[in-house]
């Protein structure tokens, strides 16, 4: 049995989902813990000059009262914001929303999470145990770097993916390989021929499809006719995901086609950054080897190359059995497809009380859960399903489709154990 002291929610992960859901889960007064570093996965594994792709709309952490935006963090800290916005003003944004929201965030590692009949035993990397009644995952993407034959078998000093740099300039003066010809592939290629490497950017796709820019309109209020405020989709699709319960209703032979609302793609403002860097599409890499510690790659084409470094742009293939701290025992209980976990309302997990945000619960509701402005989404029906409200017939994954008075004073949550001593007070 665990102890009294048993916490209501542990959060594991202090980025975006992570913190969103602090946010809400502390207004109603549930006891909350949240474990990691601040927008860790944000600092540690993407480059240093790296832009967001989506647009400020679709930037904002969710936050139960709306007062925490991008406007407002730029009022209180006297900066005008770019456009689009740097990584660096993105990370300082989090860690804004950090010390108001989890100004007790414990940077500790979770590195076991075990389930027992009447909740969870936590083991922090320093060997300290936590009792929770449930458990929110939101860790993120580090363990779902996907690298592809033939580069997976390949020394990390010379095949690498764009994930494991936080800073591209390390690579300067080499000849470098980009695979890929998404955001990821594209950005991290002008990122290196900006810092003095010799790039080129080896894509399977025939084509580069290159995002163009678009008008917004104003206010809160958004026409159907117009692509949602979320940056994700288009206009048709971009409202079907843009509703995540509407998106569960979905027929499984369809779900596959809203993956376009992902594709891979460019940003408009990155043409003019690649004008000098080779783009070899329509190309694949047939053969991988490593002679005299460099490397040779061999294309289907039957050119050659000798470069120095190969940065996989290849994304990420979500399988939540790589989170490291599930013990196997919850691993084996949470009936993956894929390497999704099904989940049921409040983003809960077949194992009782074990919620996933983030991009592990795309398989449920969508891709819209692997963009910030899922957040919207996300924290506000994980908090309605563990005070035991009911959902709304329709949640929209942006602001102002969540009624911002819904979590109010008069939403504390019953019975008692759920409340944070402060609440309780």
């Amino acid at each position: 049995m665990l102890e009294r002291s048993t916490v209501a929610v542990v959060i594991v992960g202090a980025g975006p989902y992570g913190l969103a859901a602090a946010a809400y889960l502390r207004h109603v007064g549930v006891e909350t813990r949240v474990f990691g570093g601040a927008m860790q996965f944000w600092r540690e594994h993407m480059p240093a000059g790296m832009l967001l792709r989506s647009r400020q709309r679709s930037s904002h952490i969710a936050n139960p009262e709306q007062s925490l935006q991008l406007e407002n963090f730029a009022t209180a800290s006297a900066r005008s914001l770019s456009s689009p916005l740097t990584l660096s003003e993105f990370i300082d944004y989090g860690e804004w929303i950090q010390a108001r929201v989890v100004p007790d965030l414990d940077s500790r590692d979770v590195q076991k999470i075990e389930a027992h009949s009447s909740g969870f035993e936590l083991t922090l990397e320093d060997g300290e145990p936590v009792a929770a009644r449930r458990v929110v995952i939101a860790a993120g993407l580090r363990p779902f770097a996907w690298r592809p034959a033939p580069f997976d078998s390949q020394p990390r000093e010379l095949v690498s993916h764009a994930s494991d740099h936080a800073d591209l300039r390390i690579l300067a003066g080499q000849n470098v390989i980009v695979i890929g010809g998404g955001q990821s592939a594209l950005e991290s290629a002008a990122l290196l021929h900006e810092s003095g490497a010799h790039v080129e950017v080896i894509g399977r796709a025939t084509s580069i499809d290159w995002l163009r820019e678009s008008s917004v309109r104003a206010g809160v209020g958004v026409p159907l006719r117009d692509a949602p405020p979320t940056d994700v989709g288009g206009r048709l699709l971009g409202w079907i995901v843009a509703a995540p319960d509407l998106y569960g209703l979905l027929p499984n032979r369809l779900k596959p086609f809203m993956r376009r609302t992902y594709a891979p793609a460019g940003a408009s403002w990155l043409p003019t950054r690649l004008a000098e860097v080779p783009l070899s599409l329509g190309r694949r890499v047939s053969e991988l080897k490593v002679e005299g510690g460099r490397l040779h790659v061999r294309l289907n084409d039957g050119t050659e190359r000798f470069p120095d470094h190969v940065v996989l742009g290849t994304g990420y293939r979500i399988d939540v059995a790589q989170y490291a701290f599930l013990s196997r025992k919850i691993v084996a209980s949470l009936r993956l497809v894929g390497g999704f976990p099904p989940l049921g309302a409040g983003l809960e997990s077949a194992v009782p009380g074990l919620h996933f945000l983030g991009a592990p619960a795309e398989l449920t509701f969508g891709p819209i859960t692997r963009f910030v402005t899922g957040t919207w989404f996300a924290a506000p029906a994980l908090t309605r399903h563990i005070l035991g409200k009911r959902r709304p017939v329709l949640s929209w994954a942006f602001p102002g489709g969540v009624n911002s008075t819904e979590f109010g004073p008069s939403y504390f949550p019953q019975p008692a154990d759920l409340r944070s001593p402060q609440a309780a007070d």
